[in-house]
């Protein structure tokens, strides 16, 4: 099992730890609510040291990803960030990832852990296409690089603390190169997939634990903790994000995720375009939705979802009770014909049908 360069660190604290996409992650610290909360009023520090990271360079690395992306990468500026979906011929999604503009001919792309491999072998069949080279103009640079999520409303003023240019003034899915607690070369973005605001921290492994400790230093008096992957999945779920894995996978598409916001038909050509406006054109069978149980339980993935008329039209993908407000919320996929916001329906929780309703998300204030 791989580890990243904060697991012995992680395990000096007491983590509970599990594996994740082939790493030695952190599930929890003190406690997966306390974490979640913790994260939401104050700042908290996520390793995600085990996504990936992909270059693209060269003259024709704007169109090559242009070609293998969702969005339209050409509406980037140097320093702005972008979500996108990585595609397949037949329109369904290889992933959800990131996309950062350098320069003109120089692009960052991060990718969900688990799909490292599977991401490069789908991106780098197209990279001769555009005469990028694989290893030379596509790289997978993943283990070149350590990664720290610092999210929370207080984050960026802690971590104006350790910088001299302006971060706190930063605005949502941008990024500079700086020179932070010491270190010099350090990509600081403002993204996240918490939806309580903060950044994240790319540096070279060699100075991760430095990194760790000036963090951690940095939030002492605002409350910082350190968190877990279990409370980074209860408060994307509370925001309705979608997860590679859950909401999507390679047979779902990103019209039936509700991704059409992220997904732009009017560019020139794009990989999978023609299966996703056939789609469009017939209306998608199932989509997305949000809901909140009624009844007492918890909704989990796998579970079956309901109708009114108790007809299954549909499975949960991913369900929790949620930290801040104490209600259980999922997501699922079901009919489109039945997909309405305010809608009832039933999950079924062992040999009990609870009642639910269809919401839209996010599911805190």
């Amino acid at each position: 099992m791989k580890t990243t360069p904060f697991t012995s660190i992680h395990e000096s604290l007491g983590a509970r730890m599990s594996p994740f996409a082939g790493y030695n992650m952190p599930i929890e610290y003190t406690g997966i609510s306390d974490e979640h909360i913790c994260v939401r009023r104050k700042l908290g520090v996520f390793d995600v040291s085990h996504m990936g990271e992909f270059w693209a360079l060269g003259k024709q690395a704007l169109p090559f990803v242009q070609h293998i992306t969702s969005n339209d990468a050409s509406t980037l500026t140097d320093g702005k960030v972008q979500y996108s979906c990585l595609m397949h011929s037949n329109g369904c999604v290889v992933d959800d990832l990131l996309v950062y503009r350098f320069s003109e001919e120089k692009y960052l792309l991060v990718v969900n852990a688990a799909n490292i491999d599977k991401d490069f072998a789908a991106a780098s069949q197209y990279a001769a296409q555009f005469g990028l080279t694989v290893g030379v103009d596509f790289i997978n640079a993943s283990d070149t690089y350590a990664q720290l999520a610092v999210q929370g409303p207080l984050a960026l003023k802690a971590m104006q603390k350790l910088c001299a240019e302006p971060l706190e003034s930063m605005e949502y899915y941008t990024f500079k190169v700086v020179t932070f607690a010491g270190i010099k070369d350090v990509i600081f973005s403002t993204t996240g997939y918490t939806g309580a605001g903060g950044c994240e921290l790319y540096v070279h492994p060699a100075n991760a634990v430095a990194l760790w400790n000036a963090v951690m230093e940095a939030g002492k008096e605002f409350g910082v903790q350190p968190i877990g992957l279990g409370a980074r999945d209860t408060l994307r779920l509370e925001m309705g994000y979608c997860l590679y894995g859950h909401e999507l996978d390679d047979a779902t598409t990103p019209l039936e995720a509700g991704l059409g916001w992220i997904t732009k038909l009017s560019k020139k050509d794009f990989v999978g375009k023609e299966a996703l406006l056939a789609q469009k054109a017939a209306g998608v069978q199932r989509k997305l939705v949000g809901f909140v149980l009624v009844d007492r339980g918890v909704a989990r993935a796998g579970y079956e979802i309901y109708s009114e008329g108790m007809e299954k039209i549909g499975a949960v993908t991913s369900g929790t009770m949620s930290p801040l407000t104490k209600k259980s919320v999922g997501m699922g996929y079901v009919q489109a014909a039945l997909a309405a916001t305010g809608k009832k329906i039933f999950v079924k929780v062992r040999d009990k049908y609870l009642a639910a309703e269809i919401v839209k998300p996010p599911f805190i204030p």
